[in-house]
């Protein structure tokens, strides 16, 4: 008989992550099995052999797939345990597909029939430099700096390459679904067998996908989004991150984690970005793991001019209280010329504050305590955090006075804008309203070809598509991030303005660009508009050092959640005092607790919420102090947060 230790997918009432169970037969590690638990049964991965312990084992069932998992996910496994302290449990989940004892036909969409598009674009001579710099870098994982157009997706395809040559595997992450059918074409025009993953897929596919990059025997291509990354190909040799600045790289439920942190203890990893976070710039610096490319991929004599527009100068927005007078005219003359324009406002709906202008009642979600969005096209209220619709008020609920005002604008008001002052143009607009059929990454063969006249959008238009036919840009207000109360707000804007200033400054088009800001002189802005990233860099690590903030230091969130606001408070302070007087027994130095406060969204279904940040020279001073708590229902946790919201 032989014993072994399993990591089962349901969470179980024992201080260990593993069980020991028995079976006749000869098991490898990362086998995955069906096994007993409690009255009912789960499946499991076999974590170590063990000696026959000194207690009655219970006997594994059976063994799913005679494949066990690659060496590289059994590894991910203890690893997101150990350095997030998820439970072993949700780490299981996460990595096997759901339904994974469901027997599965196959179906035609396991074919992914997409049309390929290969680029015409030979490797330049900076795109051969970087190759050649990625290959003798002797870190594990290498931030490839290229600013927008630079043709970073030619070197994905390079060093895919060379990868499948070796006889290695390849995963290619992309932060949104969106984006997946642009990769794909460009990749099945050079690959024979590329396998994509996302979540839109039905279960059944995902698990016939997951099922044939763990059965397949010759190296694999997977593309998709942040879960791809568990894809259980054989010998991983690369991992690509694209986009890698993007917030959707960083998982915030259970197990919360990193995708760039996971992949560069499974393989050798890529971080692709045109402003990457400025923690990984300022990591990759100090192992002189930093590749730039600094070169349009195609160059010739298109320009592209920016303006800045302040937003305070009414003069300028005589035709319209969002569009100025240089945009509209901008956006005409790109209409007479047969070209596109491209408007971006980060905010969807139609007004997002809605106010009684008599005693100042203002239209809050009953749940979440905050303000409610007005959607015009569908005559109703929406809270956009937890998706509660209300009928729109005629008249003040507290004065009964029909002083009610719609302030703000979105994007569906911006459509209506626009249609107004260019009714014979065809304009779209993409944001998470958008219907599912006219979803960007479904038509976007019909928007890259100029179908559309003017579209306007949220944060999706600006990740890493190219429209070759833009001329004009407009960015409506590009200072909007930048009142958020969080660390990560400058550089979060900059990204953003940087990313939407690259869909037309690709070099296709002579273009003007327009960035209307209630701040003009702001740095930020300003970085961000000359595309200045070193500038923006240093600027941001100056701040960041004064606060302690990353890279200076790590950060462990913890949040309180209870009915009540008052044992809320109350349980936060004793939270609060127990975690100081724990920093001067140990005694942890360079530890900074800060007060118990109300989180951003304070109040939401399950109660009040109030949360505390610890910051630490040493992140084992952080582990140190979350492994003294005590682990309530009421207590979350998440270890290096991207924001403090």
């Amino acid at each position: 008989m032989n014993y072994y230790l399993i990591a089962p997918a349901k969470t179980f009432h024992s201080t260990d992550n593993t069980l020991a169970y028995s079976s006749a037969d000869s098991l490898q590690i990362g086998q995955i099995v069906e096994i007993p638990l409690g009255k009912n049964t789960t499946v499991g991965i076999v974590s170590a052999k063990t000696t026959k312990p000194d207690f009655e084992t219970k006997e594994i069932l059976r063994s799913i797939y005679p494949n066990p998992l690659p060496k590289h996910l059994v590894k991910a496994l203890f690893w997101l345990n150990d350095y997030y302290r998820c439970p072993l449990s949700t780490v299981v989940q996460a990595i096997l597909p759901r339904g994974i004892t469901k027997k599965r036909r196959l179906t035609k969409e396991n074919a992914q029939t997409v049309d390929s598009e290969k680029l015409d674009n030979p490797l330049n001579d900076a795109q051969k430099r970087a190759i050649k710099e990625i290959n003798s870098c002797t870190a594990n994982t290498v931030l490839l700096h290229g600013i927008t157009g630079s043709g970073k997706t030619n070197i994905y395809i390079e060093l895919t390459k060379q990868t499948l040559a070796s006889g290695q595997s390849v995963i290619l992450l992309v932060p949104e679904i969106a984006l997946t059918s642009q990769l794909v074409r460009n990749f099945q025009a050079y690959f024979k067998d590329v396998i994509l993953l996302h979540s839109a897929q039905t279960e059944a596919v995902r698990h016939q996908l997951w099922q044939k990059a763990l059965q397949a025997t010759v190296p694999q291509i997977v593309i998709g989004p942040r879960s791809a990354l568990f894809a259980p190909v054989r010998d991983l040799g690369l991992i690509i991150i694209d986009e890698a600045h993007e917030p959707a790289y960083h998982q915030d439920h259970n197990p919360k984690y990193s995708a760039a942190r996971l992949a560069a203890i499974m393989a050798k990893t890529i971080l692709g970005s045109a402003t990457p976070l400025v923690a990984d710039y300022y990591l990759c610096k100090q192992h002189h793991a930093i590749v730039e490319l600094n070169e349009l991929a195609i160059k010739n004599n298109k320009q592209t001019q920016i303006s800045i527009i302040d937003l305070k100068n009414r003069p300028d927005f005589t035709r319209s209280r969002f569009l100025s007078n240089q945009l509209i005219s901008s956006i005409q003359t790109s209409l007479n010329q047969h070209t596109q324009s491209l408007i971006f406002h980060n905010r969807r709906g139609t007004a997002p504050l809605t106010i009684c202008d008599h005693c100042g009642w203002q239209a809050l979600c009953e749940n979440c305590l905050l303000p409610t969005v007005l959607h015009a096209d569908q005559y109703q209220m929406r809270c956009h955090v937890c998706g509660r619709n209300y009928p729109v008020p005629t008249a003040c609920p507290d004065c009964h006075n029909a002083t009610i005002h719609h302030k703000g604008f979105g994007t569906k008001l911006l459509e209506e804008e626009i249609r107004r002052l260019f009714p014979k143009a065809n304009t779209i607009r993409f944001d998470a309203d958008t219907e599912s059929d006219q979803q960007l990454h479904k038509i976007y063969s019909q928007v890259r070809a100029g179908d559309y006249d003017i579209i306007i959008g949220t944060q999706m238009i600006a990740k890493g598509f190219d429209f070759p036919k833009i001329s004009t840009l407009g960015i409506i207000q590009a200072d909007a991030g930048l009142s958020l109360p969080d660390y990560s707000s400058e550089e979060r804007t900059f990204q953003l303005i940087n990313q939407v200033i690259g869909r037309a400054n690709r070099g296709h088009q002579n273009g003007h660009i327009f960035i209307q800001s209630f701040q003009p002189d702001h740095p930020i802005i300003s970085y961000a508009a000359h595309s200045d990233y070193a500038g923006f860099y240093n600027y941001l690590l100056q701040r960041r050092k004064q606060s302690t903030l990353p890279p200076y230091s790590f950060l462990l969130k913890l949040l309180l959640t209870y009915k009540t606001e008052r044992s809320t408070v109350s349980n936060a302070q004793k939270l609060s005092k127990k975690i100081v007087q724990l920093v001067h027994q140990i005694p942890l130095s360079q530890v900074i607790v800060s007060p118990p406060m109300p989180a951003f969204h304070e109040r939401n279904g399950a109660g009040f919420t109030w949360q505390i940040v610890i910051k630490a020279k040493s992140r084992k001073d952080l582990l140190t102090i979350f492994d003294s708590l005590d682990k309530t229902p009421y207590l979350h946790y998440d270890f290096d947060p991207i924001s403090l919201l």
